[in-house]
């Protein structure tokens, strides 16, 4: 009973706690507002300044946890509603997917390589850009540390988040394919967040290039390490 409560008071106060920042993003629209990151860092801060266990609050965030599968399925309505276009257009889609990921992985190897960084953390770094899920999958079979992997994906989602919109401000992209591409293939679900401020269309590309970039990734990855030498 006292650990229901406590799910009950956790993730009653998770709730409050995005929502108020949703608030604070709408009125202030600032990159670095974006609910997502602010609502983790509050969260972050409290269990450090109150001495909480992870543990503990997991008590009550497994429920949340739990509730990324539907939340990626849910996906499946936009893209159903633009299926004509994404048919249309499926070889710019898959091309520039496959563009991305190459791009992320490649960049993100040789960077690492460049700064020293150890050969188990290179193979961690590798799938940063695709869904946690499958870069665990992924970073384990390629020898890395899936732990460290997660926290690479959630770096890559939010720099992506932060700083894409004013890249593709630079670029000059504009239209809903391209958008929803490069926020999909580069940051994953959190990506896929910033692109519903975009419409449904750019949402529907997005959530098809995360999903592509899982799929192509877990057949690219091997191959990258391998073509480089890793």
């Amino acid at each position: 009973m006292q650990q229901t409560l406590v799910a009950i008071m956790i993730i009653a106060l998770t709730a409050l706690l995005y929502f108020a920042m949703v608030k604070v993003y709408q009125r202030f629209s600032y990159p670095l507002l974006i609910p997502v990151l602010t609502t983790t860092i509050v969260i972050v801060g409290l269990l450090v300044s109150m001495h909480i266990p992870y543990h503990d609050y997991m008590i009550g965030g497994q429920w949340i946890h739990s509730l990324l599968g539907p939340a990626v399925v849910a996906l499946a309505y936009p893209l159903y509603k633009q299926r004509t276009i994404l048919m249309k257009y499926r070889f710019p889609i898959i091309g520039g997917v496959f563009a991305g990921l190459l791009t992320g992985m490649v960049s993100g190897l040789l960077f690492a390589r460049v700064l020293g960084i150890d050969h188990d953390l290179i193979l961690s770094i590798v799938p940063k850009s695709i869904t946690t899920p499958v870069a665990i999958q992924i970073a384990a079979g390629l020898g890395g540390i899936p732990s460290m992997t997660v926290i690479f994906v959630m770096i890559a989602g939010f720099s992506g988040v932060i700083l894409g919109p004013l890249v593709l401000k630079i670029g000059r992209i504009h239209s809903s394919l391209g958008r929803g591409i490069a926020l999909g293939s580069a940051s994953h679900a959190l990506g896929t967040s910033k692109a519903m401020e975009y419409g449904e269309l750019t949402v529907s590309m997005s959530s098809v290039s995360m999903t592509l970039s899982a799929l192509l990734g877990s057949m690219v990855g091997p191959i990258v390490v391998w073509v480089f030498h890793v």
